[in-house]
């Protein structure tokens, strides 16, 4: 009869097996992205035999990306574009988050509730209201329209506030006592304390905001103006068959997102445990 420490090692075996294989097929396309990044075309989808690494590298494909499309003009917009709606949906989420959860006010969870309602609506339903309206403000074109439409986010306002419930009251009280004012509560005290939660609210939001594509092709149509998701969409129409170059490109775009995530896992986990901590 098989003992329970057998039973067991064998259960956690399996389930690392699985684990195994499942990371591995996730991990899979991004290293055959990596690989067709230093290869010719015809190199991209020769199966027989597949070769992960090229005896020649092509590392020009990461040259002619900057050269052959205004690459660089699309990773500045990105940059900015997502650097300012980062920030604001931090400040603007954790201020109303610090509201709802450690002040009294006439309708405070009633209006809580229906904000957070917002996030059942999907955008397509009121995209189009939204672009009439940011066209009747003449920001039709610019980044800003994307900064104001994206500064505010409902889902970070729940996500900051399931964090500031975990943090006593009495801590608030007590800086009251000493006489220390609301704005100096949020800035002094619950800010310092809500590191893991800014950290996971700023990983989902740079990650939205890099990655976003129909937000800006509805709103941006200059040329200096596009994003990085725009701009290899026009090197995928103008150049359909440089399999490399797109590779070579989304690669570039991988960066950021990878170093965002990197620097701020170790919140991101303890962040992602706490806001659920209480409701």
């Amino acid at each position: 009869m098989v003992s329970n420490k057998a039973l067991k090692f064998l259960s956690k075996t399996i389930l690392y097996l699985i684990l195994a294989i499942m990371t591995a097929i996730m991990i899979l396309p991004f290293l055959w992205m990596l690989s067709s990044s230093v290869k010719l075309d015809r190199e991209v989808f020769n199966m027989n035999p597949f070769v992960w690494i090229p005896e020649n590298p092509r590392w020009k494909n990461y040259v002619d990306i900057w050269t052959k499309v205004p690459f660089f003009k699309y990773v500045q917009n990105t940059v900015f574009l997502t650097i300012v709606v980062t920030g604001l949906q931090i400040l603007t989420s954790s201020f109303a988050a610090y509201a709802f959860a450690k002040l009294d006010f006439s309708h405070k969870n009633r209006i809580f509730f229906a904000y957070i309602a917002t996030i059942a609506m999907p955008w397509q339903v009121y995209m189009v209201p939204q672009f009439l309206m940011m066209r009747s403000f003449g920001l039709n074109d610019k980044l800003l329209a994307i900064i104001c439409l994206q500064a505010f986010s409902a889902f970070g306002v729940f996500l900051m506030r399931q964090f500031y419930l975990s943090i006593p009251d009495s801590l608030c009280e007590a800086a009251r006592i000493d006489g220390m004012s609301e704005y100096g509560i949020y800035a002094k005290i619950m800010l310092p304390l809500s590191k893991p939660a800014i950290a996971t609210l700023t990983i989902f939001t740079f990650v939205a905001t890099w990655n976003d594509y129909l937000g800006p092709l509805i709103y941006l149509k200059s040329q200096d103006k596009k994003t990085i998701q725009l701009g290899l969409k026009m090197f995928i129409n103008q150049y359909s068959s440089e399999y490399g170059l797109i590779m070579a490109g989304s690669v570039m775009s991988l960066i950021p997102v990878i170093i965002v995530f990197l620097a701020l896992q170790k919140y991101f986990v303890e962040g992602i445990a706490s806001t659920g901590i209480k409701g």
